[in-house]
């Protein structure tokens, strides 16, 4: 086998302790991960993180060359909780299906899926593709009722004095105190759902006793169910329906309609598949809470407890207002819509799970991909930190290979100013890129794509109309007309260097130098801070001129976008 890396990074170090605890527990096998996700509503970037991690150090076991299982439990025999907030195609009369599995509620309207569960896992399931995610996906549903945890279910029910007894240790302690809810732009999306914990539901017996099982109705197919007996020689379970009042007995040696409870559910499935790693969120870690109980609960099937890193939550900056069919909460998709599967691995990949972070939506997006640029310079030229090169190769590739690339990636800030001015005009947008480098012209916008759709997707719709760039149709005669013998000589200087400075570089020395030649100073002259007062006023200048603005994209990204002739009728030549 490879040798264990020396990288000091979190994903080098769970790896060698992943490793290492495999093979104790189960040598010669697979390494085994796993994470779970409820396809309840919209999955949501904090639930990525459930994935995000044991991918990350699934990946650089399987670059070690070892094989490695990554499970992601589809949760989709959890029971439908409520009616998700602003889904498009939905309206009040879901709420008759609520008790009933995910896989039994018919999907929105107009969903091209059979249920959904369906509906809100083909998302997802997109989404891990771009990423690079290779995994082995289990449908709980297909699971229960096709009678796989059968043995599991009845040695439950045999052993559900010791699992009440555990659990009783809990009951009394109070419940870990909910995290007030932020507003959408500084949003913290914890994964409450995020390890199939649709709810904390332990199973909590009533006259009958203790049962960790809960049957679906035979006749309206919810979980409002009462166990009222149970012979464990013959296997008869008797339950009635709190919902719609059916009854009857069935041997649940061959009765596949009900799960197990969520507390007991999980630890039975962390022996059953010989789990080594599992991530849980905060709420599943808190004292009282499932990955607690469940390390002493999955003794009794004779498991051992993954090891299992919190996670903290995922914030989100600035996000614009979302469309109503995603329910207000940014998913993988969304952000995939304005970066690269690069930069959003590259955020998961460089933080510890303990450690929390944002997901911009906002400007904040432009200075993400100007670090992760400078990032891949110092990769390139071998300056780079050992755990920023680890956190660069966990985020360009995977254990299977590089992850496609845009061809000549241009920066971030300056493909959306072009998307910006251009309203997405290809052939106004190639003339813009071929003139940034006219040594080295863009030839087809091939080569830049995918990134210059994702700055265009992220101008279209993250930035706020109010903030676009509109240049205008005619010059402001009267703002020209109050111009002193100094504004008109600044002008002058730029319109006389456009054809010498037609390119980025040129003229962002252009623009910056004229204040320069106005002050008597060199072109090159080093800024004083009298001279940055000079060049943010004719910056100013020009941006009121172009844009009826005093601020807008950079100004040699912009120049270049209106065009020479464009530019010299706005400022009066």
């Amino acid at each position: 086998m490879a040798q264990s890396s020396t990288e000091t990074d979190w994903v080098s170090r769970f790896a060698d302790e992943v490793i290492a605890e495999s093979e104790r527990r189960a040598p010669g096998k697979p390494v085994v991960v796993a994470s779970g996700l409820s396809p309840s509503g919209p999955i949501h970037l904090g639930n990525l993180r459930e994935v995000m991690t044991p991918h990350l150090v699934a990946d650089e076991i399987r670059r070690r060359g070892y094989e490695v299982r990554h499970l992601i439990s589809w949760d989709d025999y959890d029971r439908y909780r409520k009616v998700p907030n602003g889904i498009e195609g939905i309206d009040a009369s879901w709420a008759e299906h609520i008790g009933k599995p995910l896989t039994s509620v018919p999907a929105p309207a107009g969903s091209p899926h059979p249920n959904w569960a369906e509906h809100f896992k083909a998302a997802m399931v997109e989404s891990l593709a771009e990423l690079g995610v290779e995994y082995d996906p289990i449908s709980q549903t297909e699971q229960y009722t096709a009678g796989v945890y059968r043995e599991q279910i009845l040695h439950a029910m045999k052993h559900r004095g010791d699992i009440d007894a555990i659990l009783d240790q809990y009951r009394t302690k109070k419940a870990p105190k909910k995290q007030s809810q932020k507003p959408l732009d500084e949003a913290e999306l914890e994964a409450e759902e995020g390890s199939g914990a649709a709810a904390e539901d332990d199973g909590s017996g009533g006259a009958s006793g203790y049962f960790p099982y809960k049957p679906y109705c035979g006749q309206c197919e919810k979980d409002l169910t009462t166990v009222t007996s149970y012979d464990d020689d013959t296997t008869e379970l008797a339950y009635t329906c709190t919902n719609c009042g059916f009854a009857e007995t069935v041997k649940l040696s061959e009765f596949n309609r009900g799960k197990l409870v969520w507390k007991v559910d999980w630890p039975m499935r962390w022996a059953y598949e010989g789990v080594i790693f599992e991530p849980s969120g905060v709420d599943h870690s808190s004292p009282g809470s499932s990955f607690q109980v469940g390390g002493q609960i999955v003794g009794i099937f004779d498991g051992v407890q993954p090891i299992g890193p919190m996670y903290a939550f995922v914030g989100i900056s600035g996000m614009a207002k979302m469309s109503s069919s995603r329910g207000g909460v940014p998913t993988a998709a969304d952000a995939l819509k304005i970066m690269e599967p690069q930069l959003l691995r590259w955020l998961y990949a460089r933080r510890r799970p303990n450690q929390s972070f944002k997901i911009a939506f906002d400007q904040e997006i432009q200075r993400l991909y100007d670090e992760w640029d400078k990032l891949e310079a110092k990769v390139a030229d071998g300056s780079v930190l050992p755990a920023d090169a680890a956190a660069h190769s966990r985020a360009a590739r995977t254990a299977a290979g590089e992850l496609p690339r845009t061809p000549r990636p241009l920066p971030y800030r300056t493909l959306a100013s072009v998307m910006d001015i251009t309203a997405g005009h290809d052939e106004q947008t190639l003339r813009i890129l071929t003139e940034l480098d006219p040594e080295n012209p863009v030839t087809s916008l091939d080569e830049v794509r995918p990134r210059l759709d994702r700055a265009e997707n992220w101008i279209t719709n993250q930035v706020p109309a109010d903030q676009r760039t509109i240049v205008r149709e005619e010059p402001d005669t009267e703002l020209l007309g109050t111009l002193d013998d100094q504004g008109r000589e600044s002008l002058r200087l730029l319109l006389e260097g456009l054809d010498t400075h037609w390119s980025l570089d040129g003229l962002t020395t252009l623009v910056y130098g004229v204040p320069k030649v106005m002050a008597g100073l060199d072109p090159e002259a080093k800024p004083t801070p009298e001279l940055k007062l000079a060049q943010r006023a004719f910056f100013a200048l020009l941006y009121k001129l172009l844009v009826s603005r005093e601020t807008g994209p950079r100004l040699p990204t912009l120049l270049l976008a209106v065009g020479a002739d464009r530019v010299r009728k706005l400022l009066g030549a």
